[in-house]
């Protein structure tokens, strides 16, 4: 049976704070409107409107990943994290906006202009669930508030997408000075250009974060580029610690995404979401797009506390410090497990290269001299022979003595 056991280790992420209940989430986020990763109406119905409520409390997946933890040991300054999908709204990069200071606006692979229009508002929603800045009201925060965003437009108004423009997403990403790369839309189909684009950001050493498969839909086989090797995949879970989708049984979840032959490398929160999006209300979104931003926000944390360490290294520390499923490893449906932020900053020794622990040598002592046991045991036997002589010599002295007085 596929059960995420939430075995944690050092520091665990929800140890000191259970997660709250799918009711309690879905309550607070029917407060919310929803987020969605694609927008079909738009043609009939127009951008997506901006949403006049605010959370004015933490979420369960900032609750359950602690990243307010780990943030004195870095909270992603001088990381820049690409966002591969709708654009993210030029308004959130300025005045009060949740990326303030923090947003580059990069290329818009398909149409005019740059990335900095979000007809759809997923982009922005994902930029802000992995690098917003923290509300002084308690609200929603971004695992890595001090990242800078860099927004690559690889859709329509509508959200859609190609492998070849996701491709073509990735090599600005690159050039751009990314570090990691979260792809929020991905393709359907596998792509020629697809793969080698994954092949040039690990040759430049970006890591890229895709998601196991679209948002709202079960997995029927593998998504793009996500089902490239070299490519961090990530499923959702929700608030119990359970692999989302259709269906309520850990072993269908997992069976259904083994037979569709998808890969999973690790699972976040994707559930029940919350973050900002046009405007500057929030919204909320369920879905591994959302879970895949949250793991590209843990690495540019990680990266912002060792900026030495390879897409490589990064990809080893999440996945050895994740929370482990009850089940052999890889897990069809989690991977190695769920994310854990805390334990992925803390965890020691450091895998920046440094040697390993080392055991000190054994030492085996010479055997001993023989020949100085030898002689002392020699001198030993001629004193005490000695002693026997003189004793023997005394003892003839006096019967000697004795026979002298006692002769006629």
């Amino acid at each position: 049976m596929c059960v995420v056991a939430l075995l944690s280790p050092a520091l665990p992420a929800a140890a000191d704070t259970p997660a709250p209940s799918s009711s309690a989430t879905a309550s607070a986020s029917a407060e919310l409107p929803p987020m969605s990763q694609t927008l079909p109406d738009v043609r009939e119905s127009g951008c997506r409107k901006p949403s006049t409520r605010t959370a004015d409390r933490a979420p369960w997946a900032q609750v359950y990943l602690r990243p307010e933890a780990v943030w004195p040991l870095g909270r992603g300054a001088g990381v820049t994290v690409a966002v591969l999908g709708s654009g993210v709204e030029a308004s959130a990069g300025t005045g009060s906006g949740a990326l303030a200071g923090r947003l580059k606006l990069g290329t818009r692979v398909q149409g005019q202009g740059d990335s900095g229009q979000d007809c759809v508002g997923h982009g922005t929603f994902l930029a802000t669930l992995l690098a917003g800045r923290r509300p002084s009201d308690g609200g929603p925060a971004g695992l890595a508030p001090e990242a800078t965003v860099l927004a690559v437009r690889v859709t329509d108004d509508a959200g859609t997408t190609t492998a070849d423009l996701v491709a073509q997403g990735i090599r600005a990403a690159v050039d751009g000075g990314a570090r990691v790369a979260v792809i929020g839309n991905p393709a359907a189909a596998p792509s020629q250009a697809l793969a080698e684009a994954v092949e040039y950001a690990a040759a430049k050493g970006v890591l890229l974060v895709a998601p196991t498969g679209p948002d709202g839909q079960s997995a029927k086989g593998p998504v793009y580029p996500a089902g490239y090797p070299g490519v961090l995949a990530v499923a959702s879970i929700g608030p119990g610690g359970a692999p989302s989708g259709a269906s309520l049984s850990g072993d269908a979840v997992s069976g259904a995404a083994a037979a569709a032959g998808v890969r999973v490398d690790l699972a976040a929160p994707g559930e029940g979401l919350q973050a900002a999006g046009p405007g500057g209300g929030h919204f909320t979104a369920s879905g591994p797009s959302g879970a895949a931003a949250l793991v590209a926000g843990a690495a540019a944390l990680l990266l912002s506390r060792e900026p030495g360490w390879t897409p490589a290294q990064v990809v080893e520390r999440l996945k050895s410090t994740a929370y482990r499923p009850g089940s052999a490893l890889p897990d069809p449906a989690v991977g190695w497990g769920t994310v854990d932020v805390v334990a992925a900053a803390t965890a020691q020794p450091p895998v920046t290269g440094a040697p390993r622990a080392t055991v000190d040598p054994v030492t085996v002592p010479p055997p001993p001299d023989r020949t100085a046991v030898t002689r002392a045991s020699a001198l030993a036997g001629a004193s005490a022979g000695l002693v026997v002589v003189v004793a023997l010599a005394a003892a003839a002295l006096r019967a000697g003595r004795r026979r002298s007085r006692t002769a006629p």
